[in-house]
């Protein structure tokens, strides 16, 4: 997936993120059966709620997918910012992407006291790279130069690419939740065959709890990958610079930067938490919880030992 860069491939992660995928494919398959076993007992504009369910996922995931840097700078009120106008930030940018024989992407800074940083785009020629004040005027040359090493890894990995593929089933399971329960409000779900209201098969509330099913199973997986697609990117972009210490520096103060940002523009930044360096959110010193099964991210803990891992390996090398 990082042909023509110099990010190096970790297997064990791919071998867990192609796994996942797998799960997703099964999970995808299930629900397509089980939406065919839901159509032989309902008449054609049954089925023409799932096709139009299919349709509005699948456009849903392509205008997210292609849309996807305009979407986030707005959404984090950045702006585009040339060499002369970030001249710093440009330079460090510049030596990643010499690092990784890669295209230099779009640089743009948001203006927000949340130190954190993102990465998104279809594919290499159209990244933007994001970069807030607060993570500039917190951060060190060497742990700025990690952070943005992280992030083009996400590029290169072409991220964006596989988790909207694996969000296309959960959409999908979202817009026919909905239509199934305002169908149930409004009286339409005991449909049968015949047009008969009094079937014995409530066909949009069986519709609506596979959907939940299929919902909550892909959810989960979803998150699991991009749990390991954040690992795979902290350990490719510490190997890339060689300076495993630096990012492991930058996670620390990232993190217990949090905890003085605001509680209302921690919640206003967290529709970015799946693009962020680091979840824009208070750390929470009570150890392993269930909100870890929901996260976009994994634990700072875990981050940090990954990392040492890595400058054992770096170090061995020598």
């Amino acid at each position: 997936m990082a042909a023509r860069t110099r990010y190096a491939p970790d297997r064990g992660l791919t071998a867990r993120m192609t796994a996942t995928m797998f799960l997703l494919g099964l999970v995808f398959v299930a629900f397509i059966a089980a939406i065919v076993g839901i159509g032989a007992a309902t008449h054609a504009s049954d089925a023409v709620v799932v096709l139009f369910a299919l349709v509005l996922g699948g456009g849903a995931a392509i205008g997210s997918l292609f849309y996807s840097d305009k979407i986030a700078l707005r959404t984090a009120g950045a702006v585009e910012v040339s060499p002369q106008q970030a001249p710093q930030l440009h330079g460090v940018v510049d030596r990643v992407c010499a690092l990784a024989d890669m295209p230099k992407p779009r640089v743009a800074i948001a203006n927000t006291p949340i130190p954190n940083a993102f990465a998104t785009g279809r594919n290499a020629d159209k990244a933007v790279l994001c970069v807030t004040t607060g993570l500039m005027n917190r951060l060190e040359t060497d742990e700025l130069e990690g952070v943005i090493a992280h992030e083009l890894s996400h590029v290169a990995h072409k991220d964006v690419q596989v988790m909207t593929i694996a969000s296309f089933l959960a959409i999908v399971a979202a817009v026919l939740i909905r239509i199934s329960f305002y169908g149930e409000l409004f009286g339409g779900g005991g449909r049968g065959r015949g047009g008969n209201n009094s079937s014995a098969l409530p066909i949009l509330a069986v519709l609506m709890l596979v959907s939940i099913i299929v919902y909550a199973i892909s959810f989960l997986l979803i998150r699991l990958l991009s749990r390991y697609r954040e690992l795979a990117a902290d350990r490719s972009g510490a190997l890339l610079t060689g300076q495993p210490s630096a990012l492991k520096s930058a996670l620390i103060k990232v993190s217990s930067g949090m905890n003085r940002i605001p509680t209302r523009d921690l919640r206003a930044a967290e529709p970015l938490n799946a693009f962020f360096f680091a979840p824009a959110m208070r750390l929470n010193n009570a150890g392993t919880s269930l909100s870890t099964i929901f996260s976009t991210h994994p634990s700072l803990e875990r981050r940090l030992a990954e990392l040492d891992k890595v400058q054992q390996q770096l170090s061995g090398a020598r």
